[in-house]
């Protein structure tokens, strides 16, 4: 398993596209993709679970990724989430 706590920093706002794009990436891979914040975890595949997390700016999460291309599914996460693609 591949975990790593990330930082929120995405450029955009929060808001249903840019979870959705996340949602969307986290399905691109095969491994199980869980974000936690501490007292929550959720699947990261699910529209409805990361809408329920309730992540903002500044807000510090765990990505776990278990799997065959953990590594992959947790550094894509990680790069969304920290802002530092441009694609949200």
């Amino acid at each position: 398993m591949k975990s790593e706590t990330v930082t929120i920093s995405m450029d955009e706002s929060l808001d249903a596209m840019s979870l959705a794009y996340c949602v969307q990436t986290a399905c691109r891979f095969t491994s199980r993709i869980h974000l936690t914040d501490g007292t929550r975890r959720i699947n990261a595949k699910s529209i409805m679970g990361m809408m329920s997390l309730g992540i903002a700016m500044g807000d510090a999460i765990v990505v776990e990724a278990e799997g065959e291309d953990e590594e992959a599914a947790a550094a894509a996460m990680k790069e969304i989430l920290e802002g530092k693609n441009g694609s949200v």
